[in-house]
């Protein structure tokens, strides 16, 4: 009789895939030609915010790149980050408000060949999570208000979301 509301399931919103340089120049179009080898999508760079000397890097300056994939895209691409993760993310992984993240040390686990040119890049994986009822409310333009309680993200849901759905593991 109690069946699950429909509107409530977990879903992935986006996937964004990030690869901290932490220098402008060669190293950094060599990992944005990685993430468009990877994704197919064309990669956007981040600007440092502010300088910090003891880094090196400028304000404004070019230090990363990243690239957001939805979709099932964004699915098959979890999966195979986390089969380089074999399944196992740690319970401070995952935000309050239901998002999680992970690393992975070497972009050739993803099964991209390697190439000497290129080297190997360690990247960021950051899922952003939402229920297939939207929570549009939060964010319309006219007549906006909040995501009421019980239709909220928790981290509790989306640990449980990722043991259901990838048979995962929490350390």
């Amino acid at each position: 009789m109690s069946e699950q509301n429909p509107m409530k399931e977990l879903k992935i919103a986006k996937l964004i895939l990030n690869i901290s340089v932490g220098e402008s120049g060669d190293r950094l179009t060599r990992a944005a030609k990685v993430l468009e080898q990877l994704s197919g999508q064309t990669p956007v760079f981040s600007r440092a915010r502010y300088t910090v000397r003891t880094f090196g890097i400028r304000r404004n300056e070019k230090i990363a790149v990243h690239v957001t994939i939805r979709g099932e895209k964004a699915e098959e691409m979890l999966e195979r980050g986390l089969k380089v993760k074999e399944y196992e993310l740690k319970k401070a992984n995952f935000a309050d408000n239901g998002n999680f993240g992970f690393g992975i040390q070497e972009h050739i686990d993803l099964g991209l060949k390697y190439d000497p040119s290129t080297g190997i890049y360690g990247m960021d994986f950051f899922v952003v999570m939402k229920r297939a009822g939207g929570g549009r409310v939060a964010v319309r333009r006219k007549r906006c208000s909040r995501v009421g309680k019980p239709h909220r993200l928790t981290k509790e849901g989306s640990q449980k979301w990722f043991i259901d759905k990838y048979e995962g593991i929490l350390l």
